[in-house]
């Protein structure tokens, strides 16, 4: 696949990674020749220097014979505008726009983003796809990281082993004959910066961040029994007013019993907050004032989710309102040199946007039938949910000699309202919905999976 990357910040670079690793012939487009020059000498990629809707840029890009352009430049004017050029002079076949700015995506304008008006196939806004993934977080308190396929059936968390969790030291094999009706599939395992696939036989030990896979309705049973249950969320400190946290509160303002409250350091956003939300508390002030936060009852909180738009004060907020008697804290970080700070700072969740946001548009471009995806383990591996067409290579294989390369696991497979783990009996259907955790070195060979082939691999 030929792509088009307008755009070399972190998420345009975090693409163009994922797309390079991959085999895919890129091109980077940016204005600055600084950072064309770091993305080149980075990744097997070609540079070009320019404006990302210019016509000539995406000419000499060679949009003409690109199979996709993906616009995540800072401006949502330029990637609108890059996606119309793409498609009315180079008649480029999909296009992907980052769009950030609220009022282009009000359901009011809902005919917007169309062939006839403006040519965009896919719209990501990094801050509602932020404040679900932060969403998805708090109703699942015990873990670091969370997603969730096949619309709501299956989940797959992130759970830190500690020394004082009940399966510290045990195998994936002792774990299931201790509770054999634990529904329950552990798929992966980052110790230190590697991560891999364990055996049935591999104990998993304390420091461990383990990926797990489980029906909805078990998850807090599987909390239990890792040892990372937490008290249901009922108030909960908002510390930043932006996108992001007008969203996560107006969310929790629905939820029963939640009460939440705001602390935005801008009067002007604090007021803005304040006309948009109706059941939360909204404090104008500096979210690192100690007194305020004992005034925002952070002290008694289950929850505290620092998202204002700078790291530091994010970090520092979660650090502070832990030390003030927070439960969880959970911080916004986009500097990816920060997310080896999270246990030393004792901050339980750091949400990257940029990560996110990567997973979003590369569900999108992912070929064959992939219906969801998560980037984990900091882009080391990724978990893939795809539909298993008439002539998939997985379609009549039955799950307990299901073979799958080294490095692939499978997850979960989906067939109606029933779930069936890799520990049931059973063959893959066609229309299956199948759910595969990879390193992403083998995301090509889980595609493949996929796709309509005759070939298998």
């Amino acid at each position: 696949m030929k792509a088009i990357v307008c755009g070399a910040g972190q998420v345009g670079v975090g693409i163009a990674r994922a797309l390079a690793r991959e085999g895919n012939a890129v091109t980077v487009v940016d204005w600055s020749p600084r950072l064309i020059d770091s993305v080149v000498t980075e990744l097997d990629v070609r540079g070009v220097v320019g404006h990302g809707s210019h016509p000539d840029v995406l000419q000499r890009a060679g949009a003409a014979e690109a199979d996709l352009l993906v616009a995540v430049t800072h401006s949502d004017e330029t990637n609108m505008v890059a996606c119309q050029v793409a498609h009315s002079l180079f008649n480029t076949p999909m296009r992907i726009a980052r769009v950030r700015a609220q009022n282009y995506l009000d359901p009011a304008w809902g005919d917007l983003f169309s062939t006839g008006n403006l040519p965009v196939d896919v719209v990501i806004s990094p801050e509602l796809e932020v404040g679900r993934a932060i969403l998805q977080r708090v109703e699942t308190p015990g873990a670091f990281n969370t997603a969730v396929f096949s619309g709501g059936r299956v989940q797959l968390l992130g759970l830190r082993l500690d020394e004082n969790s009940p399966v510290a030291g045990s195998t994936t094999e002792q774990l299931m004959e201790l509770f054999p009706d634990l529904r329950v599939a552990v798929v992966g395992v980052q110790r230190e910066q590697t991560l891999f696939i364990p055996k049935r036989t591999d104990p998993l030990l304390a420091g461990d961040d383990v990926y797990v896979v489980t029906e909805s309705a078990h998850v807090k049973r599987m909390l239990d029994i890792f040892g990372r249950s937490a008290e249901k969320i009922r108030r909960v400190v908002v510390i930043g007013a932006g996108n992001i946290g007008v969203y996560v509160a107006r969310a929790l303002e629905r939820a029963d019993g939640v009460k939440v409250r705001l602390v935005e350091a801008s009067k002007e956003h604090a007021e803005f907050a304040a006309e948009k939300l109706k059941k939360t508390v909204v404090l104008h002030g500096d979210g690192l004032d100690a007194r305020l936060m004992r005034e925002a009852g952070v002290p008694d909180a289950e929850l505290v989710v620092c998202v204002t738009n700078d790291d530091k004060v994010n970090l520092l907020s979660a650090v502070m309102a832990k030390r003030e008697g927070a439960k969880r804290a959970l911080s916004l970080v986009n500097e990816r040199a920060f997310e080896s700070l999270r246990e030393a700072l004792g901050i339980d969740v750091l949400i990257d946007p940029r990560a996110t946001t990567v997973s979003i548009i590369l569900q999108h471009i992912r070929r064959g039938r992939i219906t969801g995806l998560q980037s984990l383990g900091g882009g080391l591996a990724e978990a893939l949910e795809g539909i298993a067409l008439s002539t998939s290579p997985l379609v009549g294989k039955s799950l307990d000699t299901l073979e799958l390369p080294d490095g692939v696991a499978l997850c979960a497979v989906v067939r109606g309202d029933r779930v069936i783990l890799p520990c049931d009996e059973g063959r893959i259907r066609e229309n299956d919905r199948v759910l595969l955790f990879c390193n992403t070195a083998l995301i090509p060979k889980v595609e493949h999976l996929f796709r309509v082939s005759l070939e298998y691999f």
